[in-house]
């Protein structure tokens, strides 16, 4: 099953919404006309009364007949039916009236309750009468025994009601899907921009990570534009950074792979078992040198991809565990070596890619230090950050290349001891991925290499 489309989701949430607000609006569009409609039926029961009050007043009041009288309906002749239609007969025929005087009925419509139906209380009062409700206006004339009695069917009320809201539902039927339509149009023209950055990217080779246009993109979408441009950016500066670090790891294996062959071809040409010793022990010093090679090839890739692992670091004793993995070639190479500072000290970071930056620095210092040489690595605290700091009395970094060595293969003309150039550009792409930062200098005591890390003590 393919997953649904952006165009599909968003109909999906925008459309009933519409539909729902087409509802309440029709709920509050019935309750509204149904109250009006009752206000206005009611007012005209009451100036109905009035009126009839006011043509009846004489004969109520001064009439000796007692005799109940029907007022009978008057229809238009024939020559006048056309101007009569059946809605307003209807109409008429769901009206009544009585006039009472002392309790007995005097004058009442053809259409009027019959006398078993008292007269009801003063005002509006809602009754059943033969299966119809009615509403009736009744109007006590003040010290005269009369009362004026109005009603008409609660039917033609709700007819009334009915046909407003069919009157508006009709054109609905046709509008909904029109607006449907509309709703649907709008989304689908408002993600063409969505879809011309899909088609620009779609269409591009593997190797184009130029920019994609934004200028023309709506301002809301501007942020998924340049996004989208600092992730081609970031891809370009790293498949460029790969591609160059690939020649320079080729052509770095390749120069002791050289150094092998040669010995070989060598050893196969010699009978002399002093010179075979001397070539195999040649041999012996390239293979560590491209094993080592390959190691900080590993280690470097691993800085990469590595995932982080925060976890409590007890950095005193790390860096003191450290420093008794090189115990034997500090011993061979009597070396002076001390470390200082709060045994309690910890910090929270990934404890492996920690140990492997303080490793490369103390196999750093303990290359490139004199046999009997000093090394002095001391650990403290400064505001909210833990520094440890590597001093050697060894040949030092002139001030000028000491950003340079951070780079990858690079090394310093004049150092003698062996390396591949990758050390320095493993501390530095482990600290970017720690967030610490590396900083070279000279010991206090004036020559030699001063390496400063600094961590974050959270």
């Amino acid at each position: 099953m393919s997953p649904s489309t952006l165009t599909r989701k968003l109909y999906l949430r925008i459309a009933p919404v519409v539909v729902v607000t087409i509802l309440v609006i029709g709920a509050f569009a019935f309750n509204s006309a149904t109250r009006e409609i009752n206000n206005i039926y009611d007012a005209q029961l009451i100036n109905d009364a009035n009126v009839l009050w006011g043509l009846l007043h004489n004969r109520l009041r001064h009439s000796p007949e007692r005799t109940p009288q029907q007022v009978d309906d008057i229809d238009f002749n024939m020559d006048n039916q056309l101007a009569f239609n059946e809605d307003a007969d209807d109409y008429a025929d769901a009206h009544m009236f009585r006039a009472w005087v002392d309790g007995k009925i005097m004058f009442y419509s053809s259409t009027a309750f019959l006398s078993d139906v008292p007269y009801q209380k003063a005002g509006f009062t809602d009754l059943s009468y033969r299966g119809e409700n009615w509403r009736v206006y009744s109007l006590p004339i003040p010290a005269s025994g009369i009362v004026m009695e109005v009603g008409e069917k609660i039917s033609l009320r709700q007819t009334l009601v009915s046909n407003i809201l069919l009157n508006l539902f009709f054109p609905l039927l046709v509008l909904v899907p029109m607006i449907g339509f509309l709703i649907w149009l709008g989304i689908h023209n408002g993600l063409r921009t969505i879809h011309g950055l899909v088609h620009q990217i779609r269409t591009r080779s593997p190797d184009d990570l130029s920019a994609i246009a934004v200028e023309d993109i709506p301002r809301d979408l501007l942020p998924l534009g340049r996004s989208i441009n600092q992730l081609l950016d970031k891809l370009s500066r790293s498949l460029t950074l790969e591609r160059r670090f690939s020649d320079l790891a080729a052509h770095q294996l390749r120069t002791p792979q050289a150094s092998v062959k040669l010995l070989l071809q060598m050893l196969a040409s010699t009978d002399d078992q002093q010179e075979q010793k001397a070539i195999i022990s040649d041999l012996v010093t390239s293979n560590n040198r491209a094993t080592h090679l390959i190691e900080q090839l590993l280690r470097l890739a691993r800085v990469s991809h590595h995932p982080l692992n925060p976890m409590p670091v007890p950095l005193y004793h790390m860096i003191a565990s450290t420093l008794a993995d090189f115990g034997n070639i500090i011993n061979s190479r009597n070396l002076d070596v001390s470390l200082e500072g709060p045994e309690t000290a910890e910090i929270r970071t990934d404890e492996s890619l920690l140990q492997m930056m303080i490793s490369n620095l103390l196999d750093n210092a303990i290359k490139y230090t004199p046999v009997g040489g000093m090394i002095e690595v001391i650990l403290s605290s400064e505001d909210e950050f833990w520094l440890i700091s590597i001093n050697d009395n060894g040949p030092g970094i002139p001030p000028e290349e000491r950003e340079a060595v951070f780079n990858r293969f690079y090394r310093l003309d004049t150092l003698n001891a062996e390396g591949a150039g990758l050390g320095l550009a493993i501390v530095a792409d482990t600290a970017e991925r720690l967030a610490a930062s590396v900083k070279l200098s000279t010991p206090s005591w004036g020559s030699g290499l001063r390496v400063e890390l600094r961590l974050s003590g959270n």
